[in-house]
């Protein structure tokens, strides 16, 4: 497989929120390129950034730095000299990526697909101003105050946008409700949205839960408190704590969800700069589940800040870690704002393990190999588990011995107690269009929504599969839209473009949760977190 299937099919190998489509109005997220950031500070205003940013590097930045030889360089260029993660950030970019972390925005809190030129609501945020509007589950939105929407191809951008603005104003929209025959005209009053960093919480039997984060916010302590006490109710005796693809966030939320499993005075991680004295973090010993058995999901994408909770558990023995290789980011970022609202996030100290281990990958090679190293862990047998060094162990269910500590690794990131191979099995060329062409959705919501209804799917999700007449289906529905079809390629992707659909079709009806319901299923990784946590 060609280094460039990075981009395509093996983001959907995972099962990531590239198949999640559609996304929060009001907000563009953002991926956290400074990951484990501290929150910000505000700068004074400086007619030359350059010189302010220089400055600024000079007194905070991580290592020694000659900053004479960085005079005549574009910003970029500056901190690309530095390290991968220091960048700067216009001001849109750092307003979204604060309120994403922060886990709110100004908005109307809903989601949205263009499902044949028209905006169709394939989400609406709970007692959000959307739902207390009346907005509802597909509902088509036509025009959006003066703005028709629908039928022109506008710019993701653009149609967001509209949505965005000040708690208190109104936005006017025009929508047709699902299976109504005349369109309705709703006035939607923005407010504060409130987004958890919970992307699901459930029983995935009846002694075990499952959570998913996806990012640490700054309520993510909040969040798992609340999602792990009524797990509990329910009968949670042991956990799987997902933390595949979580590309991070605030610091102080990292070892807030470490404490949640450790018992008191246990050394979470330490830091440590040029002009960061070394600090440590300890727990408290107030989490709620210190005591049940625990397995963490990693993979490749997993970086920084759920480094810290993986890597915490693993060297103190608490837990089992179960996956690939993380993706090695052990820098922290402290945020200096402009008042212009674009923003810093410089690297001012590493962080270690409590072993003693600094999580950072190597970049000595320079920024555009940082970039594709794990590209480079696809091609050289890594990520599939072609190394020598690599072994599947899906059929191994004698488990480890957690009470011993983990020997540091050169390599950078977590390395998995349990290495769980990522299957590329059906993830082909042909698949990877469908993916990147939307087809996939497309189905979903052209006909899958209107053959299995809500109230079935909710009933039977852990036992409803998409048979092989659906299949047929949407072979029709692909020659209908004129795709291009390799039957070889098709045939091999039957059961992943299968699962997919199912997992996509969960997700509309259910949300987040039920397709995490449904993907998991057929998730290696979760099936050997089970065996292992009996």
């Amino acid at each position: 497989m060609k280094k460039n299937t990075r981009n395509n099919a093996l983001i959907a190998l995972s099962y990531s929120v590239i198949l999640i489509v559609g996304m929060f109005l009001g907000i563009k997220f953002i991926k956290d390129q400074g990951y484990g950031i501290q929150k910000p500070t505000r700068l004074a205003e400086n007619s030359d950034k350059l010189d302010e940013i220089l400055h600024i590097i000079n007194g905070n930045y991580v290592d020694d730095i000659n900053t004479d030889s960085l005079q005549n360089l574009p910003i970029d260029s500056v901190l690309h000299q530095l390290d991968p993660h220091s960048v700067y950030l216009p001001p849109l970019n750092a307003q979204d990526m604060q309120d994403d972390l922060e886990g709110n925005f100004e908005g109307v809190g809903i989601e949205y697909y263009m499902l044949n030129d028209t905006m169709m609501v394939t989400g609406v945020i709970k007692d959000g101003p959307a739902y207390q509007a009346g907005i509802k589950l597909g509902d088509k939105i036509l025009s959006i105050d003066t703005t028709i929407v629908s039928g022109r191809n506008l710019p993701k951008d653009q149609l967001s946008g509209r949505f965005r603005g000040k708690a208190g104003s109104g936005v006017n929209v025009l929508l047709m409700h699902n299976g109504g025959q005349l369109p309705n005209r709703v006035m939607v009053t923005r407010g504060k949205v409130n987004i958890s960093s919970i992307d699901a919480a459930y029983m995935i039997n009846p002694e075990t839960g499952y959570v998913r984060i996806s990012k640490f916010g700054a309520n993510t302590d909040d969040d798992f408190t609340k999602a792990a006490g009524n797990l509990k109710l329910k009968g949670m005796k042991k956990l799987i704590l997902d933390l595949r693809d979580n590309g991070g966030g605030y610091f102080s939320a990292a070892t807030g969800l470490a404490d949640q499993f450790l018992p008191e005075n246990k050394l979470i991680v330490y830091t440590q700069g040029k002009h960061e004295p070394r600090t440590d973090y300890f727990s408290t010993g107030t989490g709620t589940f210190q005591q049940g058995k625990l397995a963490i999901l990693i993979n490749e994408n997993t970086a920084s800040a759920s480094e810290i909770v993986a890597g915490a558990i693993q060297d103190l023995g608490r837990g089992i870690i179960i996956g690939r290789r993380s993706f090695g980011k052990g820098l922290v970022q402290e945020q200096f704002s402009f008042n212009d609202g674009s923003a810093l996030n410089l690297t001012i100290a590493r962080y270690y393990t409590p072993s003693g281990k600094s999580i950072q990958k190597s970049y000595k090679k320079g920024y555009d190999a940082y970039k594709h190293e794990l590209d480079e862990r696809m091609s050289d047998g890594e990520l599939t588990g072609d190394l020598t060094s690599f072994k599947d162990s899906i059929d191994k269910n004698d488990g480890v011995n957690l009470s011993q500590i983990k020997k540091p690794k050169t390599s950078g990131g977590i390395q998995p107690d349990i290495f769980v191979k990522l299957d590329t099995i059906g993830y082909n060329k042909f698949y990877s269009g469908l993916v990147s062409k939307k087809i996939l959705s497309d189905y979903v919501f052209n006909v899958l929504t209107n053959k299995y209804s809500s109230g079935y799917i909710e009933q039977n999700i852990n036992v409803f599969n998409l048979n092989d007449l659906d299949f047929k289906d949407f072979i029709g529905f692909l020659q209908r839209k004129n795709v291009q079809i390799d039957r070889f390629q098709l045939y091999n992707s039957k059961t992943v473009i299968l699962n997919d659909l199912k997992a996509l079709l969960c997700r509309y009806y259910l949300g987040d949760i039920g397709y995490y319901k449904a993907a998991n299923q057929n998730d290696n990784a979760v099936k050997q977190a089970l065996n292992n946590l009996q």
